[in-house]
């Protein structure tokens, strides 16, 4: 499910705890989910930047909106950096998927494009490995640990 492009939230918290989510405009799935990139928009992410970088911890939400399939992984292995241009196919293919996710609940593409719009050299990309993983669908399930791989 991750691996093709759906909903995406990252969120962190700063000393206070006071949380910062973002999301995300695109995901690179790699390594049987072991290792997950995550794209943000870097002017309207400072804060949850700072945040990750302060705490070192995030939270990453995917959900598919066609099914609300939804996983939520927590991490303390990440890494802020560069995007790369071997980044842009990950970007496109999320939008080409988030494009039919959207269409399958009635929305037209343009929805996914105002989505996950950018400013053109303004991404950061967000490595991180995940600790531990949940089940977030809603149901009776909700909330239950499952494997983070």
């Amino acid at each position: 499910m991750m691996a093709k492009g759906v909903s995406l939230m990252l969120c962190s918290c700063d000393p206070a705890l006071t949380p910062s989510v973002m999301r995300a405009v695109g995901s690179r799935i790699e390594d049987e989910g072991r290792r997950i990139t995550a794209y943000l928009g870097r002017a309207q992410a400072a804060q949850l930047l700072a945040d990750i970088a302060s705490s070192g911890r995030l939270a990453a939400v995917f959900s598919q909106p066609s099914t609300h399939l939804t996983v939520q992984f927590k991490s303390r292995r990440v890494r802020i950096r560069e995007t790369r241009e071997d980044d842009g196919p990950h970007l496109e293919a999320y939008l080409r998927s988030m494009e039919q996710e959207v269409a399958a609940v009635g929305f037209a593409p343009v929805c996914a494009h105002a989505l996950l719009a950018h400013a053109p050299g303004d991404l950061v990309a967000v490595e991180f490995e995940p600790d531990e993983a949940y089940d977030q669908t809603p149901g009776p399930q909700a909330g239950r640990q499952v494997s983070a791989h």
